[in-house]
């Protein structure tokens, strides 16, 4: 069993995780903002088609801070040290969809002063777009350290037991594989990196980094070969011994 490794993600990766994170929230800030314009000035009968332009417009942005902020966080993943720190972290995205649209919705439908048809248009626009966002907000398999680490060992050890103890592997800024050798067809004429597993994970050129099943064939191919060779210079020492 390999030494326990504990993922932390890179400089690099930090950067830009920190980058999307800030789009993220600027871009959920002017989804909020936009929909405090909508309630204010937009929930009325005549600009019924101007409110719906305003809740596609708040739906593009909320998705769009949403992927931006899961994209961050398989940069940079949350620990699960804190519980609640890490589910505000990891569902951010939907709490922020429905802060951009609960309100809205709620008002639509119980405002006295517009008619049933724009409560039923703008009404069904919205609650739409709510769970469009929200759907998109929510992170059924959210990443953090602990996981990471678990698999950066796992795949650690299982590398290991086909290159003989060696952890060492290649991979490009492309890609999303690590191979065991760098002439592998796959990274053939591209800028290669190499280090260990966990290198290659947390460089963050590689999400969630899997063992290229091609160098894997070649390897278990060429130690079931160094095996069987061994095998034959076993039984033909003691075949010399014999004869002696």
């Amino acid at each position: 069993m390999t030494d326990p490794k504990t993922f932390v993600a890179s400089d690099e990766a930090k950067a830009k995780a920190g980058q999307f994170r800030l789009f993220a929230i600027l871009a959920w800030l002017i989804a909020i903002a936009g929909e405090i314009f909508a309630i204010l000035k937009l929930i009325h009968n005549e600009t019924l088609v101007w409110l719906v332009v305003a809740i596609v417009v708040i739906l593009i942005l909320a998705v769009v801070g949403n992927l931006l902020w899961k994209k961050a966080n398989r940069l940079d993943p949350p620990s699960e040290a804190n519980k609640i720190s890490f589910f505000l972290k990891s569902q951010l995205g939907a709490i922020m969809s429905v802060l951009a649209f609960l309100p809205l919705v709620i008002l639509i439908f119980t405002n006295k002063d517009i008619n049933g048809k724009t409560k039923g248009i703008a009404g069904a626009v919205a609650v739409v777009a709510l769970l469009a966002a929200g759907i998109t907000g929510i992170d059924f398999n959210p990443p953090s350290i602990e996981k990471y680490t678990d698999e950066i060992n796992a795949q650690t050890d299982s590398l290991k037991q086909i290159t003989n103890g060696v952890d060492h592997v290649f991979w490009t800024k492309e890609g999303n594989k690590y191979h065991i050798y760098q002439d592998c067809y796959h990274i053939k004429n591209r800028e290669i990196f190499d280090g260990t597993v966990k290198q290659a994970w947390e460089s963050r050129h590689i999400e969630n980094g899997e063992l290229c099943l091609t160098c894997k064939a070649r390897a278990e191919k060429e130690k079931a070969a160094s095996s069987d060779n061994l095998i034959d210079q076993v039984k033909d020492a003691i075949k010399d011994e014999t004869a002696k």
